[in-house]
C-alpha cells in the first residue's frame, strides 16, 4: 500500500509514533492518533495538522480493550482505515534489582495485549474489503532473550511470532502485514538507558526506514543491519554459549 489515505498509530506522543505522525502527515490523509499524556499527543496532532493532515486523536490507553475497539471501529466508520501501525509500547528491566511481577505483567499488557486491542477489531473490516495494511512493532530484541529486560524481550518476541503468523494468515485475503524490529531509537524509552546503545538512530530516520519498507510489503522490518546481523547471529548459537556472555550485557533499569 504505496499511498494509504487513512493510517492509525497507537502511541502516537512520542518516539517513533511521533516521527511516523509527522512523517505521514499530508494534504489529503487522515490521521488517527493515540496516547497516554493529552499535552503531547495534542502538540503531535497540531503539528501534523500545520502540514495538512486531517487528525483524530484520542487519549486511549492500549490496554482498554473495549475503549479502543469502539473509538477505531467509529473511526473506520468514517473514513475506512487503509494502515493500521500498532506502536505503543513500554519497557523496563531488572538493572534497579530484579524485575517486578506488576512490571512484568505491565509489560506484557501494553506490548502483547495492547497490539491485540489495536488490530483485531480491524481485521474483519480489513478482510471484508480485502485491502488493508498492518504494522506491528516488534523489536530486534525479540530475537534473544536478555537477562536485563526479561519480559520485554518476551513481549516482543511474542508480537514477532504473531505478526509473521498474521502475515500468512491473512495474505489471501488481500491484508498486508509487516513486522518492525527496531535496534536503539531515540526515543522517551532509550533516554532513561544509562549504557552504550550501538548504532543508536533518530526518530526521524527510523520512521523513514518503516515507511520505505511498508510501501514495499516487506515482511520484516529490521535495522539498523549491523545490530540486526549481531542479534540474528545470536539467535543461532545455543544458549551454552551465549549465556555466560550475556550475564554481563548492561541491564535496562
Amino acid at each position: 500500500m504505496r499511498d494509504p489515505g487513512c493510517i492509525l498509530i497507537t502511541g502516537a506522543s512520542s518516539g517513533i509514533g511521533e516521527a511516523l505522525a509527522l512523517d505521514y502527515a499530508a494534504p489529503g490523509r487522515r490521521l488517527l492518533l493515540t496516547g497516554r499524556d493529552r499535552t503531547r499527543l495534542e502538540a503531535v496532532a497540531e503539528a501534523c495538522r500545520t502540514r495538512g493532515a486531517d487528525v483524530a486523536a484520542a487519549v486511549i490507553d492500549v490496554t482498554d480493550r473495549q475503549g479502543l475497539a469502539d473509538w477505531l471501529l467509529a473511526q473506520d466508520g468514517e473514513r475506512p482505515v487503509d494502515l493500521a501501525i500498532a506502536n505503543a509500547g513500554i519497557s523496563a528491566g531488572t538493572g534497579s534489582g530484579g524485575e517486578s511481577d506488576d512490571q512484568a505483567r505491565a509489560i506484557f499488557a501494553v506490548n502483547l495485549d495492547g497490539v491485540l486491542n489495536t488490530v483485531q477489531p480491524l481485521i474483519p473490516r480489513f478482510v471484508a474489503r480485502r485491502r488493508g495494511q498492518i504494522a506491528l512493532m516488534s523489536s530486534l530484541a525479540g530475537f534473544r532473550g536478555f537477562p536485563g529486560a526479561p519480559a520485554y524481550c518476551a513481549s516482543k518476541a511474542a508480537v514477532r511470532l504473531y505478526g509473521e503468523s498474521l502475515r500468512g494468515a491473512l495474505a489471501a485475503a488481500g491484508v498486508e502485514v509487516s513486522v518492525v524490529c527496531p535496534g536503539f531509537v531515540v526515543s522517551r524509552m532509550t533516554a532513561v538507558n544509562r549504557f552504550p546503545m550501538p548504532f543508536l538512530m533518530e526518530t526521524g530516520r527510523a520512521a523513514r526506514l518503516i515507511r520505505r519498507g511498508l510501501e514495499r510489503n516487506r515482511a520484516r522490518i529490521a535495522f539498523p543491519w549491523p545490530t540486526w546481523a549481531a542479534v540474528w547471529f545470536l539467535s543461532l548459537l545455543p544458549p551454552g554459549l551465549t549465556d555466560a556472555l550475556l550475564a554481563r550485557a548492561p541491564r535496562k533499569g
